[in-house]
């Protein structure tokens, strides 16, 4: 009877300590990308990939998005102890020791990179690897801290998913995927900043130059806006490109034009509410419009 309580107690203790890793690893953000992953494997098929390959490709894709997100933890848990809404990750609690976040932020990229050089290709094992090295060295141990272009420069590493459904499924690239590319790319800055004016004063606390944080509201909106109206652009060369059928332009002229609509809402009531607006519509946005890359697809081809 005694020992219930202490076996209680580590049971307790165990799962506290899995909730740890799990977090992380970020696993909303995982979500997104596999989200725009998936749907690029349609794409490259003009069809239904075999089921064994998108899910060694996701898990894969997990995994080394996973590392990535776990390395960038234990680089900025400095930053995360100031920032608000960041003062509950386990780095900053106690929960987890940074050694131990590395280790297995770092054994992630290992079983990863394995992963899919065996169950996908050699390709897609590179990417997904290169795409941490990214974001680790170029967006969160330099751009982060000194240039208000970071989130511009570093969201590359968020887009490299799409190139690795597509290389997971031909096993090379062209420009389709690039194309692809460039719409993750451009969607990111205003996604991300419209997030960023809510907490620009936790940016400007921990000395983080986001654009929000260093500079005008209006010049912030005024750059959501246009890189809003590019990223539409894109959408639509995306649809020449990519050989797509009707429902996809559909989508991406419908869901372009409420966009830019929240965009053009920000500029000018140039509000908080307006901006968590924005950044709620934009997740929405994605979804919807690789939800109908992949319905296109299958429409045409089935």
């Amino acid at each position: 009877m005694s020992s219930m309580p202490l076996a209680v107690q580590g049971c307790r203790t165990g799962v506290a300590r899995v909730r740890s890793y799990v977090a992380l690893t970020k696993p909303r953000i995982i979500e997104l990308l596999l989200v725009t992953t998936l749907p690029t494997m349609f794409v490259a098929r003009r069809g239904v990939p075999s089921v064994s390959l998108m899910v060694a490709t996701l898990i894969g894709g997990a995994l080394a998005a996973g590392g990535a997100n776990a390395t960038n933890m234990v680089v900025d848990r400095d930053i995360d102890r100031i920032m608000h809404r960041t003062r509950d990750r386990p780095l900053v609690t106690g929960d987890m020791t940074p050694r131990a976040a590395l280790v297995f932020a770092v054994a992630l990229e290992v079983v990863a990179f394995a992963e899919l050089w065996s169950a996908v290709n050699l390709l897609s094992a590179v990417l997904a690897v290169s795409a941490t090295l990214f974001y680790v060295f170029v967006y969160t141990l330099w751009l982060k801290r000194t240039s208000s272009q970071n989130i511009v420069i570093g969201g590359a590493a968020g887009a490299v998913p799409v190139l690795v459904g597509w290389s997971a499924v031909t096993n090379s690239l062209g420009w389709a995927p690039v194309v692809l590319f460039a719409v993750i790319f451009i969607w990111t800055p205003p996604h991300f900043w419209a997030l960023a004016i809510k907490y620009r004063d936790d940016y400007r606390a921990a000395n983080v130059p986001m654009l929000p944080a260093v500079a005008s509201f209006d010049r912030t909106a005024r750059q959501i806006l246009s890189y809003t109206v590019l990223l539409v652009a894109t959408t639509l060369l995306f649809d020449v490109v990519g050989h797509m059928g009707a429902l996809y332009l559909v989508a991406a002229v419908a869901l372009g034009s409420i966009f830019v609509v929240y965009a053009v809402r920000l500029r000018r009531q140039q509000t908080q509410k307006a901006a968590m607006r924005l950044f709620g519509y934009s997740i929405t946005y994605l979804t919807l419009l690789f939800v109908a890359m992949a319905g296109d697809v299958l429409v045409r081809y089935h």
